[in-house]
C-alpha cells in the first residue's frame, strides 16, 4: 500500500492528461497514478474525474463507482476522502452500491477512529475548542497533538486528516448505506456494528452522526411478530426502510386499526403516507398514540428508538401491543425523509398460537415504574 512518503517521480512516468474526454478515460489516468505509487499526483489526476462527472452519462457514471471505489484504500489520506465523495455521487447515479460499499464503510471506521484520536489528544494537549474546520490549520492541529511518547508523526497526521474530513466520509457513507443491499452487506458481514460503536463512543461535538446511525440501523424485509395483549390476537408483519420508531408506530395503527384488526380510530391518510412516501408540503400533520409498544419482558419500547431495537424472540422481532397508559401524539413523517417506509401485514396468527406466544411475554410495566 503506497502512503504519502513515497519519494517523487519523475515527469516522464506521470501518465498523460493531454486526452481525457471522458469520464472513464480520467477514471483509467487516476488509476494508473495511484497503481504506480505517485500519491503526490493523485489529487492533481482527481480533479478531472470530478469535473467530468457533471457531463458524462449516467451508464457512465454507474461504470465507475465501483472502480473509484477499488481505488481507496491504496489512495492518499487526503484526496482519499474526496475521492469517496464521487464515489457516493456514483452510487446516487445508479453505481452498484454493494460494490461501492467495502472501501467506504472502511474508510468511515478509520476517520472515525483517527478523529476519536485527535479529540482525546487535544483533550491531553490542553483541551479548549476542537479544530474549526473552516478557520484553522491542519498544521498547527498536527504541531499541537504529534508528540513521539504519545502519538508519532504519521498516526498524528492521519488523526488530522481524519478530523478534517469525516464529513466527507459521512457524506459518502449515507449515499451507500441509503440503498437496501448495501445496508443488509454491512450488517451481515459485521461493519455496521463496529460503526455504530465507533459512533457510540464517537465525541467531537462538530460533527452530528445521529441521521447516519439511524440510516445503518435501517432494515430491509424483516419480520417482524405483533402481539396484542387486549384482544389475544397475533399478527406477522413484515417492514422495510423504516428509520424510527414513530414512523412504525404509525404505520401499525393504519395496517392493524385501519385494516379492521383492531379496534381504535384509524390514522390520518395524510398523516400515512408521510410515514410512507409522502412528501411534505409545510403543513404540520400530528400523528397520535395507538396503543404502548412494550418488549416481551414487560418493559417499555419507547417511539424515540428505532425498529433495529426491537428484541428478537426465537429468531423474530417482537412487539406486544398494550392500552396506551396516557395520550400520546407526534409530528407525523419519516426521521429520513428520503427512504420510503413500508410495513405489511403477511398473516393473522390463530387463536392459539398468539395465546401461546403471548403467555411467554411478560406485562408492561405500571407508568410509574417506566419512568423511574
Amino acid at each position: 500500500m503506497s502512503t504519502e512518503q513515497n519519494a517523487q517521480p519523475t515527469g516522464d512516468h506521470v501518465p498523460s492528461r493531454r486526452q481525457q474526454p471522458t469520464l472513464l478515460g480520467a477514471v483509467a489516468e487516476l488509476e494508473a497514478v495511484v497503481a504506480a505509487g505517485y500519491d503526490e499526483h493523485v489529487g492533481r489526476f482527481l480533479g478531472p474525474v470530478g469535473a467530468l462527472f457533471g457531463s458524462a452519462g449516467v451508464a457512465e457514471r454507474q461504470a465507475a463507482g465501483p472502480r473509484l471505489a477499488a481505488l481507496l484504500p491504496d489512495a492518499p489520506p487526503f484526496p482519499r476522502a474526496h475521492l469517496a465523495m464521487v464515489v457516493g455521487a456514483c452510487v446516487e447515479s445508479g453505481a452498484d452500491p454493494v460494490a461501492c460499499s467495502g472501501p467506504v464503510l472502511a474508510g468511515l471506521r478509520g476517520a472515525l477512529t483517527g478523529a476519536q484520536r485527535l479529540v482525546e489528544h487535544w483533550a491531553r494537549t490542553g483541551g479548549g475548542p476542537l479544530p474549526d474546520r473552516e478557520e484553522d490549520d491542519p498544521a498547527g492541529a498536527h504541531a499541537r497533538i504529534a508528540d513521539p511518547a504519545h502519538l508519532p508523526e504519521w498516526p498524528a497526521h492521519l488523526a488530522v486528516v481524519a478530523w478534517w474530513t469525516l464529513h466527507l466520509w459521512q457524506q459518502a457513507a449515507w449515499a451507500v448505506y441509503a440503498h437496501a443491499p448495501a445496508r443488509t452487506e454491512a450488517r451481515s458481514s459485521g461493519v455496521t456494528e463496529v460503526l455504530l460503536e465507533l459512533i457510540g463512543r464517537y465525541q467531537g461535538g462538530r460533527h452530528d452522526l445521529e441521521g447516519l446511525a439511524h440510516l445503518a440501523q435501517v432494515l430491509d424485509d424483516e419480520p417482524l411478530l405483533v402481539l396484542d395483549r387486549p384482544t389475544g390476537t397475533g399478527y406477522l408483519l413484515r417492514m422495510s426502510g423504516l428509520s424510527d420508531t414513530f414512523q412504525l408506530h404509525t404505520l401499525l395503527a393504519d395496517v392493524l386499526i385501519g385494516g379492521g384488526h383492531l379496534p381504535g380510530a384509524p390514522q390520518d391518510p395524510e398523516v400515512v403516507a408521510l410515514a410512507r412516501t409522502g412528501v411534505p408540503d409545510g403543513r404540520r400533520l400530528i400523528a397520535t398514540g395507538a396503543f404502548n409498544l412494550v418488549a416481551p419482558d414487560g418493559s417499555w419500547f419507547w417511539n424515540e428508538g428505532t425498529p433495529g431495537d426491537i428484541p428478537v424472540l426465537d429468531g423474530v422481532r417482537t412487539l406486544v401491543l398494550e392500552p396506551l397508559p396516557y395520550e400520546r401524539s407526534w409530528s407525523a413523517g419519516r426521521f429520513i425523509q428520503e427512504l420510503p417506509g413500508d410495513l405489511r401485514l403477511e398473516r393473522v396468527l390463530d387463536r392459539a398460537e398468539a395465546a401461546r406466544l403471548l403467555a411467554r411475554t411478560v406485562p408492561g410495566v405500571p407508568a410509574a415504574q417506566a419512568f423511574r
